[in-house]
C-alpha cells in the first residue's frame, strides 16, 4: 500500500506564498498523476493541479492558473505545490493524491491513495 504525507501548510496573509510537499512511501504503484486537492471549510474537495511524471503534462484548476505550479522536476516519490498571491478563497485543507488516471484528471474518483491533509489558511 501507499502512504502519503504533506507537509508546509500555515497561515498566510493575502498575497503571501507557500510550498506544499507530498512524500510518498510503500510498495511500487504504476500510478500516472500526482495531484493535489484542496477542501475549503464547509466545501467539498475539489482539484487543484496535477502533474503526469512520465509526460511532464501539467494540470491546473481555472482558480489557481498562473499562481500555483507543479514544478516539472518532481520525482515519484516526492512532489511539490509552489503557491504564489495567495487569496483567502485559497484557505482549506489541502491533500496529495496519487492515482491510474484514466479520465479527467480532475476527478476525485480517479486517485486511488490519498494523504491525510495539510491546512493552509489564508488572511485578508
Amino acid at each position: 500500500a501507499q502512504v502519503l504525507k504533506e507537509s508546509g501548510g500555515a497561515s498566510v496573509q493575502a498575497g503571501g506564498s507557500l510550498n506544499l510537499t507530498c512524500v510518498q512511501s510503500g510498495s511500487s504503484y504504476l500510478g500516472t498523476h500526482l495531484a493535489w486537492f484542496r477542501q475549503p471549510p464547509g466545501k467539498a474537495r475539489e482539484a487543484v493541479a496535477a502533474i503526469r511524471p512520465g509526460h511532464g503534462n501539467t494540470y491546473y484548476a481555472d482558480s489557481v492558473q498562473g499562481r500555483f505550479v507543479i514544478p516539472r522536476d518532481n520525482a515519484l516519490t516526492t512532489w511539490y505545490l509552489e503557491m504564489t498571491s495567495l487569496k483567502p478563497e485559497d484557505t482549506g485543507t489541502y491533500y496529495c493524491a496519487m492515482g491510474l488516471v484514466l479520465g479527467a484528471w480532475n476527478s476525485r474518483a480517479q486517485y486511488d491513495y490519498w494523504g491525510q491533509g495539510t491546512q493552509v489558511t489564508v488572511s485578508s
